[in-house]
This record gives structure tokens, C-alpha cells and sequence, in this order.
């Protein structure tokens, strides 16, 4: 690997913990979301500290190219943040239902007593 893409891998990795911590701290995303950040910024880190490791790793794993283990690295960490939202916009639905439901109720009943 090139001298100037262990660089960039590693300044792209400091880059995206500063963010994450920015973020964090802003209150824009909840701590469980953030430890998924600060992981693939550390996976980030290491493949460029440590190039021949995941060299040695890809080669192991059957892929020829490290890169080609980099995209499946990146599109497997993708399903699973896709699959983390998912989870948690069901969630968000499921209470905004109960809401409504409520909502609905406290209506009823506000309008009853307003009638007597």
C-alpha cells in the first residue's frame, strides 16, 4: 500500500472520531449509534496502520485483492447500520401508534366532559 493512502486512511480515521465525538456531544446521535462510528473509524485506523495484516487477512479469507475485502468490510458494516435503523424506526412507529391511541382517548374523554 502507498504511503499516501496509509495517510489518508489514517487521517480519515481521526477525521471521523473527531466527528463522532462532535456529534456525541452536541446530543445528535445516542452513544449505542456513536460505538458503531468509533468501530469502523478503528477498523479505518488499523487497516492503515497495519496494511500487511489485513493483507495477510484478505489473502486467508480468499479475496485477491485487499481492496476487495475493504468494500465487503464497508458493504457488510452497511447492512448491519441499515439494519440498526430499521429496528429502530419499527420502534419509533410503534410508539407513535400508542401516542395517537392516547391522544385519541384524552380527545374522547375531554369532549365528553365538556358536553356535561
Amino acid at each position: 500500500m502507498s504511503q499516501s493512502l496509509t495517510i489518508t486512511l489514517i487521517v480519515s480515521s481521526i477525521f471521523l472520531m473527531l466527528l463522532t465525538t462532535y456529534v456525541l456531544k452536541k446530543g445528535r446521535i445516542p452513544e449505542k449509534y456513536s460505538l458503531l462510528w468509533y468501530v469502523f473509524s478503528l477498523i479505518i485506523l488499523l487497516v492503515g496502520l497495519f496494511p500487511d495484516l489485513f493483507t495477510w487477512l484478505s489473502n486467508k479469507l480468499g479475496f485477491e485483492v485487499m481492496s476487495n475485502l475493504v468494500i465487503a468490510i464497508i458493504i457488510g458494516s452497511l447492512l448491519l447500520l441499515t439494519m440498526a435503523l430499521t429496528i429502530m424506526i419499527a420502534g419509533q412507529k410503534k410508539k407513535t401508534t400508542l401516542l395517537i391511541q392516547e391522544l385519541s382517548m384524552l380527545k374522547e374523554k375531554v369532549e365528553r366532559e365538556s358536553r356535561k
